[in-house]
């Protein structure tokens, strides 16, 4: 069984990882350190380079693509707009009905364009490309109901048709094993199961896409030296990913790094089978069926479960109509059995 609860202050009772991922006492650490260095005015805008060069070096390695690959930001709806401002005038966007709003909405946007946005189940998303579709951009993890899309399937379809494709992997990274550099373009908000503090993202883009995609959002840091590309238009931009860089966040960077560095010591198959193990655990308790997920959702029209989870100290959360819960590194059976009980006790109500 994995065992790295102790790296993490909390964690007792918290299933909401799929909300808000928890900090290691290690990230904890970097990110007063960092307010400490600020505050004694110690702190420089160039000090920051290499927390950001760890957490790149780190993410590349988890996502399974050369670090040369990855641009950083700040949320998904930045980076899918980027994506989403470099569509072709009068296409066509795949996606998934349901899906979060962050990865549809910066599609729509594109409508003064003539860009059209189709969408179907995700069961079926396979099915509906087809030629006339440019990009299918979707979760490869449904935030609402921890659905799973298949992506051998999806991407089986869009070779043949010529497709690319764009995965959100906020709520997949971190657990669920993950080879990036299947998709032409990935983008992942770290916040989540990774572990870090909100505002750091990733966008990873293959060589099918980085000639393609138009760098709308560049400033000094899409520079090949960002320091010495603060002012005009950038003389040198940088020849890789980086050309897509968002102009960092520093004080979220330290906390981000720390963070990623844990993923560097663990292996994803033993994360996915602990995290799962636990799911299926706590969906066969009641009676959902094992479903080989880190996330659990179950209908709660009305918040009951929630509204009894949370009144039983537990930490979960409600999307869609619907309750869910997650698991994840500092999780163990006792959360199972915790939460199990709560809701069996609601139930016989």
């Amino acid at each position: 069984m994995l065992t790295v609860q102790h790296r993490f202050p909390a964690g007792t009772g918290y299933l909401a990882a799929c909300t808000q991922g928890l900090p290691t006492h290690e990230t904890v650490a970097a990110g007063r350190a960092d307010l400490d260095r600020w505050a004694a005015g110690e702190s420089s805008p160039a000090g920051y380079d290499e927390a950001v060069r760890r957490a790149r070096a780190s993410f590349a390695r988890l996502a399974g693509v050369p670090v040369e690959a990855v641009a950083i930001g700040s949320q998904v709806s930045v980076l899918a707009a980027l994506v989403a401002a470099s569509v072709p005038d009068g296409t066509t966007v795949l996606c998934a009905e349901g899906d979060f709003a962050s990865m549809v909405e910066p599609f729509h946007a594109q409508a003064h364009r003539g860009v059209v946005v189709r969408s179907a189940p995700l069961e079926r998303l396979a099915d509906a490309v087809d030629e006339t579709v440019w990009l299918v951009a979707f979760s490869l993890v449904q935030s609402a109901t921890g659905a799973i899309a298949d992506a051998d399937a999806l991407l089986d379809a869009c070779t043949r048709s010529g497709t690319r494709t764009f995965a959100d992997l906020t709520q997949a990274l971190g657990w669920l094993p993950v080879d990036a550099s299947r998709f032409d373009a990935t983008v992942t908000h770290a916040y989540k199961w990774l572990c870090a503090p909100r505002g750091s993202a990733f966008l990873t883009v293959g060589d099918a896409l980085l000639d393609a995609l138009v760098p709308v959002q560049a400033g000094w840091f899409a520079g090949d030296d960002p320091w010495t590309s603060c002012y005009g238009a950038l003389a040198v931009p940088a020849p890789d990913a980086r050309r897509f860089d968002v102009s960092p966040a520093w004080p979220v960077w330290p906390g981000t790094a720390a963070a990623l560095a844990l993923f560097d010591e663990l292996d994803p198959v033993e994360v996915h089978a602990h995290a799962t193990a636990l799911g299926d655990a706590f969906a066969e308790g009641l009676g959902l069926g094992a479903r080989g997920r880190a996330i659990v959702t179950w209908p709660d029209p009305e918040g009951a479960a929630l509204a009894a989870l949370t009144a039983g100290g537990l930490r979960a959360s409600g999307r869609a109509g619907r309750a869910r819960v997650a698991f994840h590194l500092w999780n163990t059976p006792d959360d199972v059995e915790a939460a199990l009980s709560v809701l069996l006790a609601e139930a016989r109500r």
